[in-house]
């Protein structure tokens, strides 16, 4: 549903339980959420109004449907209404009637006059829309319930939680077609506990778009506690740790073919018994050489791998290699490197725009000779990207590696970079306040992707205005990897013998000391979000009411009760004052001079996503940039890379480079 507003809610699930109206109770139906954006309203007693009106009596009337699904339209033209409601599908048929019959009253009561709304329950959703939205996913709004108290064994417990979970959502996504794409699953965690799994898509979606919306549903999944759930339009997923399904509602997989038994044939019986030990001792001896065997040389070629990780900086180029591109695709697509699909240039190289044969629109980043990244950065980038996804990442597509060429293909993001819009006095005027706390929030949830949720803990080193692209609906998707940096097993804390960075964003023990952490990364996110409050560059900013650096103005306004003053003029007519209040606090609290004082990732994006988190005072931040006019970052070892780039649909970042040292 494009007119959605993008983004991901986030309440603790006892909480939301206990907010049941009598009806809905007395009705035996949970309530959970419901989102109706007033971004598009019509008017009472309107065509639309009435066609609305009997679509939802259309959808109550088929409550009754033993498959717990139905879609429908009503009226013509402009003022046609497309709708459905989804009961879960271990339900029972008289649960889902009254389920969709108490929906369709509550959605008219909650949202009277907005064309698009969705509600769900725990029994069932019901939406509706100005727009079809019948076959195609819907991952926005995205709701996510999480129980408060925490699981012990996090670790084993997410490894559990993950293993159980993708068994449900492929089998619900590769249900038969016209059955219910919905499964559950459950694993023993402990003597005394069992994890209990569901997955569901509505069933209009093919096999491809259930597993997409459910591979997105997980991957927002909260983990670490007793129990979670996402809910989005098309999909939803859930576990806790007590069987909250009625499992005699579900039928069970197929079971196995049985393996026919031949008879013994008659006679001899101790001779048959001879002939099958003399038959099978040999393949059992055989087995056992085989496995012996496999064992030796996968120990040998583990030893391998790890010894030419080493020289290559822990990265292991033939793990994408299926990403491979020719070099002769590349400059046709790109038209042998033509200036007219020049997007713009950069410290690494040149990116261009291209188009591969079956009309795809690509960006092709050319790494320069010169440009100081070598094949271990160039590789650390490939091998990074290409195992990370995430809807607010720049997602990799290939690369090419031929003789001294070394190319990056990424999906084509059209609307430039973030510093394109942010900091441009008549373009910042497309960012209006909602817009900016989305663009907050999807850095936020991207960069807790890479410190938390993804395979690997991975510190990026190098965000900035210029490393966050916009894609055609201005969703955030953060880009550049090559400085980024992989921390295994326990480790939390990094060293550098060279510091090179972008003026202003780097945290002072990653400028001083070369030390990096999720903290430095928090440092930067939160240079980042005053700079997208305020609409100016941290590294170019002017002094206003005795303060040199953007940092220090904004804790003068924080401290003098004016933080208001912070805001962009061009948003002073419209935004929330709440919002704009907490951000600026969660920046202030980011950029603290103490890396033990800043918060997580995890703690920034529950706090945009819930109000009921209280946060700490700031203390006085860490002011790198003391002076304007110095020219340069005022500690010894420290280099920046002055980039510039194009006004182009895709930019070409300030990449900035490191030595990246044996681990």
């Amino acid at each position: 549903m494009a007119k959605f507003k993008a983004m991901i809610k986030l309440f603790p699930l006892a909480i939301v339980l206990s907010l049941l109206s009598p009806t809905a109770e007395a009705q035996q139906v949970t309530y959970l959420y419901h989102d109706c954006p007033n971004t598009t309203t019509f008017s009472r007693n309107s065509t639309y109004q009435a066609n609305r009106d009997a679509l939802l009596s259309s959808l109550s009337s088929n409550g009754t449907r033993g498959d717990g699904f139905y879609n429908t339209t009503s009226g013509r033209g402009a003022d046609t209404v497309y709708g459905l409601f989804l009961c879960r599908g271990d339900v029972s048929t008289s649960v889902c009637q009254s389920c969709a019959t108490f929906a369709v009253d509550d959605i008219s009561r909650r949202c009277p006059v907005e064309t698009t709304a969705v509600i769900w329950y725990d029994e069932c959703l019901v939406r509706y829309s100005n727009q079809s939205i019948f076959s195609s996913v819907a991952e926005a709004p995205a709701i996510v319930l999480a129980n408060t108290q925490n699981i012990t064994d996090q670790d084993r417990f997410n490894q559990q939680l993950q293993a159980t979970m993708d068994d449900a959502a492929t089998q619900a996504a590769n249900a038969t077609p016209g059955a219910k794409k919905f499964a559950i699953g459950e694993a023993n965690f402990s003597t005394f506990q069992t994890l209990y799994t569901l997955a569901q898509c509505t069933p209009d979606l093919s096999t491809m778009d259930c597993d997409r919306c459910l591979q997105f549903a997980m991957g927002n999944l909260p983990t670490g506690v007793r129990g979670g759930r996402l809910l989005t339009p098309s999909c939803n997923v859930r576990y806790e740790i007590y069987r909250f399904y009625n499992q005699t509602a579900v039928a069970p997989p197929p079971p196995p073919p049985a393996t026919p038994r031949t008879p013994p044939p008659g006679g001899n019986g101790r001779r048959t018994w001879q002939i099958i030990v003399a038959v099978i001792a040999p393949i059992i001896v055989a087995i056992l050489f085989l496995f012996l065997a496999c064992c030796l040389l996968k120990r040998r070629a583990r030893k391998k791998s790890e010894h030419v990780q080493a020289e290559n900086g822990g990265c292991d180029i033939t793990t994408v290699d299926s990403l491979q591109y020719d070099f002769t695709t590349i400059e046709t697509a790109t038209d042998n490197f033509s200036d007219a699909n020049k997007l713009g240039e950069g410290g690494f190289g040149e990116v261009y725009k291209g188009v591969l044969p079956n009309l795809q629109e690509i960006a092709v980043k050319r790494l320069s000779r010169g440009s100081g990244q070598g094949a271990v950065e160039f590789k650390n980038e490939v091998v990074l990207v290409a195992k990370l996804q995430h809807r607010n990442l720049v997602r990799l597509l290939g690369f090419c590696l031929e003789g001294e060429e070394k190319i990056l293909i990424y999906e084509y993001v059209p609307n430039k970079s973030l510093d394109y819009f942010v900091y441009d006095p008549v373009k910042q005027e497309q960012l209006d306040w909602s817009r900016r706390y989305k663009i907050i929030g999807g850095i936020a949830r991207g960069i807790l992707y890479l410190h938390e949720d993804s395979r690997l803990r991975i510190i990026h080193r190098d965000l900035k205005a210029s490393n966050v692209l916009l894609d055609g609906d201005m969703n955030p998707k953060i880009s550049d990897f090559g400085m980024a940096r992989i921390f295994g097993g326990d480790q939390t804390q990094g060293t550098t013998r060279r510091v090179v960075g972008t003026y202003g964003y780097m945290s002072p023990e990653y400028a001083m000391h070369g030390q990096f952490s999720v903290k430095s990364d928090a440092y930067s996110f939160g240079v980042l979000v005053l700079e997208i409050i305020s609409g100016q560059k941290n590294s170019n900013f002017y002094e206003t009411d005795g303060a040199q650096d953007l940092i220090s103005y904004a804790w003068k306004l924080w401290k003098d009760d004016r933080p208001l003053e912070l805001l962009n003029p061009v948003l002073r007519d419209n935004y929330s004052r709440n919002e704009v209040i907490r951000c600026i606090q969660l920046g202030l609290l980011c950029v603290q001079e103490d890396p033990a004082d800043r918060p997580t990732m995890a703690t920034v994006v529950l706090t945009l996503n819930s109000y009921s988190v209280t946060l700490s005072m700031p203390k006085e931040p860490a002011f790198v940039l003391h002076s304007k006019s110095e020219g340069r970052m005022p500690y010894k070892g420290l280099e920046s890379d002055q980039s510039t780039s194009r006004s182009a649909p895709w930019s070409i970042n300030d990449v900035s480079i490191t030595e990246l040292d044996p681990r």
